[in-house]
């Protein structure tokens, strides 16, 4: 079982992180809010106290994650390129240290 040192984590803004393993998936604030289904997600997890604001500027993205059961959805002002960027380096970095 891998431990705490393994686990590699997702700067998504002021000072907040996730640990990228957990993310379910990372969606773009204006095209999931179109959709009937996407415009009842965010208020629905905001009713069930599942929402952390990591900005305080217009929101670009969110980021889902799920841990033990747990669902969380991050707000975020980075857009969804930077964040999917930056969590493929990170998983880059974390195959070459595995392969060492």
């Amino acid at each position: 079982m891998k431990g705490e040192e393994d686990n590699v984590y997702l700067h998504i803004g002021n000072d907040v992180v996730v640990n990228a393993r957990d993310i379910v998936g990372i969606f773009d604030v204006d095209n999931t809010t179109v959709s009937r289904q996407g415009k009842r997600f965010l208020p629905t997890a905001q009713k069930n106290n599942q929402i952390i604001y990591a900005t305080e500027d217009l929101p670009k993205s969110f980021i889902v994650t799920e841990n033990k059961g747990n669902t969380l959805v991050y707000i975020s002002s980075m857009s969804t390129q930077v964040l999917a960027k930056r969590n493929e380096e990170n998983n880059f970095t974390e195959r070459n240290q595995n392969n060492e």
